[in-house]
């Protein structure tokens, strides 16, 4: 097995995902309105009916190789998943829990040389319906995946092995910008 290397827009940040196969992870799309405000926050265009293409994995497998100094961190509110980016060109790159004990990164695919090298999509989270509602596809698939990479982190530990939470404090690398929830609308209503 190969490392798969990530890298940010700009490429000051680099890194890459260990031993990698795309059975490692779930490839997942999100449509939520939380992931498409956390594109247009970063400067990229909002991804629409696309949705933001995820591959979920544990954050033991994350490593950062360049440019550490350069993650930054913001959220919706103050007990919103964590959107990690790229302050020195804005890229978008991962989402994760707040509490790292919940070991648990969702590694935002345009980082990698294509998104299509993380394997097929398992499923669809917030799909917008022709009824107007959202739909869940293949929601069992990346939450049982989910489930099982976090229990696995917990049981050995390895939720301690990751580039964007010192493991002793539990505190994220870099300081939280904590943002109003209502900017989420204010960036979709723009």
């Amino acid at each position: 097995m190969a490392d798969l290397p990530l890298r940010c827009t700009c490429g000051k940040i680099e890194g890459h995902l260990t031993d990698f196969t795309p059975s490692m992870g779930t490839h997942a799309v999100c449509h939520c309105r939380s992931c498409r405000a956390g594109e247009l926050q970063c400067g990229a265009p909002d991804p629409g009916e696309d949705g933001v293409h995820i591959f979920q994995i544990s954050p033991h497998r994350l490593k950062i190789t360049k440019g550490a100094d350069h993650l930054a961190v913001f959220s919706f509110g103050p007990n919103n998943l964590l959107r990690w980016y790229a302050s020195c060109c804005g890229a978008p790159l991962f989402t994760t829990p707040r509490n790292p004990r919940t070991a648990f990164v969702g590694v935002r695919a345009t980082g990698f040389d294509s998104v299509d090298v993380v394997g097929p999509v398992a499923g669809h989270a917030f799909k917008l319906a022709k009824n107007g509602k959202t739909k869940h596809e293949g929601l069992m698939t990346f939450i049982w995946g989910a489930a099982q990479r976090i229990a696995m982190g917990r049981i050995t530990g390895r939720w301690k092995q990751t580039p964007l939470f010192d493991a002793a404090s539990g505190q994220p690398v870099a300081t939280i910008e904590v943002l109003p929830k209502s900017r989420r609308s204010e960036l979709l209503n723009a």
